[in-house]
This record gives C-alpha cells, structure tokens and sequence, in this order.
C-alpha cells in the first residue's frame, strides 16, 4: 500500500487507516460508473474532488484486451497525466493526494485528489451561452479560444500525450459576466478529465486524428466557420496557409469526416457544416 497527501489533508487524514477512510469517503456523488465513481467533499474550509477506483476484476481486464482497448484500472494514469501536463506548462487540475494498494492491476484499489475547479464554466457550456453577446466580441472571444485550444492539443500530441476524450467538455475556464469581457483579458483555458490519456514516445496518427475529430464533433455547433478550422490548423501544424493546403488537405478532410459521422451517430441528424465549407 502507498499513499501521499499533502500537508493540508495529511492533518485529516492520518495513520494506517487512512486509504479505507478516503476509499470510503462520501459527499456530493458526480460520477459512478461501475468500480469508479467521484466525490466531491469539503474538509478544513475547502473543497476537493476524489476519483475512487474499486478493483475492476480480471474480468473487465480481460474484456479490454480483447477489445484491444487499454483498460482503466487505477487512478494512476490519471494523475500521471496531470504530472506531465504540469510539466509541459498545461493548466490542469491540481493533485494534493494518490494513493495505490495492491499489485495485480485487477485487484488494485486507488484514488486520486485534486483541489476543486471553483466557478468554472465549460467550453461547450460557454458556447452555448454565448450567442447573446455582441457580434464583434463573440467572434474576439472565439477566435483567442481557439488559439489556446489548438496550442493545447499541439503540445499534448507533440509530447506523446492524447486524451481519448477530447471534447468541448473537458476543456474548462473561469464564468464571469461575458458581456464585460475584453480581448486584453487574461484568459486559462483548463483541460480536466484525464483517467483515459496515454502516453508514447510519439502519438500514433489514430490517435491524434481521432483527438481532433472529437474536438471538432464537439464544435460543430459553434457557429465555425472555414476560417476558424484553418486558424485551428495553421497554430496546430505550426504551419503557413500554403504549407497547409498542400500538405495537409487529405488528413484535415478525414478529420471532418470522422467529426461528422460522429455528430450523426450521437445526435441522429446531418451535422451543421462551417460556414464556407
């Protein structure tokens, strides 16, 4: 059994039954599914999320290989994914207790704390909103979120990361009265959810293709236009127009077809097209 907390949970959480106090730990319940599930709970004045993850069982391992799918079945990746988005300057969540018991990876029990997001709104939340802003501000705020979207997925896929669940949802920032906001203004975008993220030496092209068509499935009905894809692509590919539409136009045009086969199959209608598409 390993276990580590920071400072500020180790006064609350101390002693040799401190991983069955944490695996047991109640509050707000956001998530369960199967042997995972997510609590939020306060303690000390402040609020945390904990990921708990049950034994899975060899079964589900099994399942998963057959499938040949990776298998989730500790918290382990999940914060070995915030350390290296850490380490690449990538606004994350912030781990402040792990913990591991168990060898065989079915029979593992583990959890992972992170400090709450607090007043956040999501990108598809956000987009959603945003059309009763005026015209010129909409398109100020789309166009310096795109930029810091599409930096993100350049450095996560240029340093052996991808997510596996890249979508608006999982990209979050902090709400404040849109109407007031200003180009000058700071603005972190936050990429949370990462108990499915791998990592390689170099992201193989599937997963890197299939990283953006969710991405762009996710959008699809965020008033995009050409415009706003090629800006996408050309911080993504670090890229002139030229360079792109030469030697990228057959991969982009995968992308968007997988993008709206997706939209198709999740939401039973034709996908929107991009103005100018």
């Amino acid at each position: 059994m390993w276990i580590e907390l920071d400072p500020e949970l180790k006064q609350f959480f101390s002693g040799e039954s401190a991983f069955d106090q944490l695996m047991d730990c109640e509050g707000e319940k956001f998530r369960h599914i199967k042997t995972r599930r997510t609590v939020k709970f306060e303690i000390g004045g402040k609020s945390y999320f904990i990921k708990i993850h049950q034994a899975c069982g060899w079964r589900e391992v099994c399942k998963n290989w057959i499938a040949l799918k990776s298998p989730v079945t500790s918290a382990r990746m999940e914060w070995e994914a915030i350390d290296r988005l850490n380490t690449l300057n990538v606004s994350t969540l912030e781990v402040v207790g792990r913990g591991i018991r168990g060898k065989a990876p079915a029979n593992q029990e583990s959890f992972v704390i992170t400090k709450a997001l607090e007043g956040m709104i999501s990108l598809e939340q956000l987009t959603q909103q945003w059309r009763g802003l005026p015209l010129d501000k909409r398109i100020f705020l789309k166009h310096e979120l795109i930029r810091r979207v599409a930096n993100i997925a350049k450095k996560i896929h240029c340093n052996g990361l991808n997510h596996r669940d890249f979508y608006l949802c999982h990209f979050l920032i902090k709400d404040r009265e849109w109407e007031q906001w200003q180009p000058s203004d700071l603005l972190t975008v936050y990429l949370i959810d990462l108990h499915r993220m791998q990592y390689r030496k170099v992201v193989p092209k599937r997963w890197w293709v299939k990283d953006l068509a969710g991405l762009l499935f996710s959008a699809l009905d965020c008033d995009l236009t050409r415009n706003d894809l090629l800006r996408f692509s050309r911080i993504y590919w670090d890229c002139s127009l030229r360079d792109l539409c030469g030697g990228k136009e057959n991969v982009m045009r995968k992308i968007y077809r997988k993008a709206r086969r997706l939209y198709v199959s999740i939401h039973g209608k034709e996908a929107p097209k991009p103005f100018g598409v």
